[in-house]
């Protein structure tokens, strides 16, 4: 496992057949069509390899049944386990589609609307699928063969492969999603070319089909060639390969969020002194940045420095950056503050800062020592998705849909504790008086982040209440209580 420590992401994504319809798993009686003309809940199938065999892969529907074919080519997804009519094996085609072949009757599987099989013994259109992502699009790249991940190198105007743990907004990557390919985009909104220049505007050149091999990824740019690292700095750029090896695999990691952290003071808390943390700096470099890893269980949170370790609760409630492993004393419990945090240690006490910036955790309550200023620094371009779906403008309207299968890249702006969300015409985010959230707002309005669960946020407006989206699919900015209508993937 690489030194993030994290898992590749679990690949999610919809299948698109010949007539641009999305494979679909009903609710009622575990039935198959495909008959949706975009990818929302029901259209999204998780991949899993065989454990023995990786070229074997089971398709696990939204409900966790599995995709499976009898002898005589009927389909179903109720099977709650891998038995052996859920085997299939992906056969990738020249233009990016897969076919899907029943690894136990060797026949493949494709049709339209309510007439599935899996009964055809040669591949024609009708057995052909494209593959739409259904993963949350910002995330690390790590290429398989370097064990390195991709960031943007501004200085050589590139994308280098050779970052042991993805660290700053440079690590994080977006794939915009095109007309049935992918771009690759920068931090600072630019796309990578297949010549390993970044663009200001996506083409020909920035589109990528997108491969599944082994259930690592491979991009084939517009001439039949794969992305791939080149180099000593591990430029990211296509190589001469027409066939992807395990240079041209990466995977998707998860960006988790990373932040810095100011106190009453006015100084960022820092390791520049050594393991012991204090808040004794006046700008924002590594040192100061810190990744926030959310438990899932217990949703207490731990904080990673760039040289991998940990903050934790040391003798007489210091608070050293020290720890290699995950433990009691490496958790903190975070409790938002409007627009400012307070952080309680394992034994119970709040951290504070002391006059010389130490911080130790011998607080019984929360006072202006306490409470700590937190800025997400990598997501200066935010994508949301809730439960229903992705955060977009309205075609018609000023009002944001939620519940939208496409979704649009708004930008981030940090404002002394706060956040302004701005749209790509340059308007604000602002909630109207029957708590709307609309998008065309001339001045800059205050929003609360709140960091609450692995992978999710809360977003505060100033009435105190929650974003959320309704039933029917519209943002609105009068959320009473934490639901999952108000819990966003960013």
């Amino acid at each position: 496992m690489p030194a993030n420590g994290n898992r590749p992401l679990k690949l999610q994504f919809g299948l698109i057949n010949h007539d641009s319809r999305y494979l679909t798993a009903e609710s009622f009686g575990f039935k198959v069509n495909a008959s949706a003309p975009s990818l929302k809940k029901k259209q999204i199938w998780t991949l899993e390899q065989d454990s023995q065999d990786t070229q074997v892969v089971f398709l696990r529907s939204h409900l966790g049944r599995y995709l499976a074919s009898d002898k005589d080519g009927k389909v179903t997804c109720e099977a709650d386990g891998h038995n052996s009519d859920c085997r299939f094996l992906i056969v990738a085609q020249s233009d990016g589609r897969l076919a899907l072949q029943s690894e136990q009757h060797l026949r493949f599987f494709g049709g339209s609307r309510d007439y599935l099989s899996c009964f055809a013994q040669i591949i024609t259109d009708a057995e052909l699928w494209a593959v739409h992502l259904a993963l949350h699009p910002q995330a690390n790249l790590l290429s398989v063969a370097r064990k390195r991940y991709a960031h943007l190198s501004a200085d050589d105007g590139e994308i280098a492969v050779d970052m042991n743990i993805p660290w700053g907004v440079a690590a994080l990557l977006t794939l915009v999603y095109l007309d049935g390919k992918y771009c690759l985009k920068t931090c600072d909104s630019r796309f990578l070319s297949n010549d390993g220049k970044l663009l200001t505007q996506s083409g020909r050149a920035t589109a990528y089909t997108l491969e599944l091999k082994c259930g690592k990824l491979a991009f084939k740019d517009c001439e039949g060639k794969y992305l791939s690292p080149m180099g000593p700095t591990g430029t990211l750029r296509s190589g001469r390969c027409s066939k992807p090896g395990k240079d041209e695999l990466f995977d998707l990691e998860e960006s988790h969020p990373q932040v810095v952290l100011m106190a009453a003071n006015g100084r960022y808390v820092s390791l520049r002194q050594g393991v012991s943390l204090a808040a004794n700096q006046e700008d924002e470099t590594d040192m100061e940045t810190f990744q926030m890893e959310i438990d899932k269980e217990t949703r207490k949170c731990t904080f990673r420095s760039s040289q991998g370790n940990y903050w934790a609760l040391v003798a007489h409630g210091g608070i050293q950056s020290s720890a290699t492993e995950v433990s009691a004393n490496t958790m903190f419990a975070v409790e938002w503050l409007d627009h400012k945090v307070a952080l309680k240690a394992n034994n119970g006490k709040y951290i504070c800062i002391k006059k010389n910036g130490q911080l130790l955790a011998v607080s019984d309550s929360i006072g202006e020592d306490e409470q700590l200023t937190l800025k997400l620094i990598n997501r200066p371009m935010l994508i949301l998705r809730g439960e229903n779906g992705f955060i977009c403008h309205h075609k018609n309207s000023n009002a944001l849909d939620a519940s939208r299968s496409v979704y649009d890249i708004f930008t981030l702006q940090f404002s002394n504790g706060a956040y302004n969300i701005k749209g790509v015409d340059g308007r604000f985010w602002y909630v109207n008086s029957t708590g709307l959230v609309c998008s065309d707002g001339e001045a800059p309005e205050d929003f609360s982040l709140e960091l609450l669960e692995h992978g999710r946020l809360a977003i505060r407006c100033k009435n105190g209440k929650y974003l959320r989206g309704d039933q029917g699919g519209t943002l609105k900015g009068d959320g009473h209580s934490l639901s999952s209508s108000a819990l966003w993937e960013y």
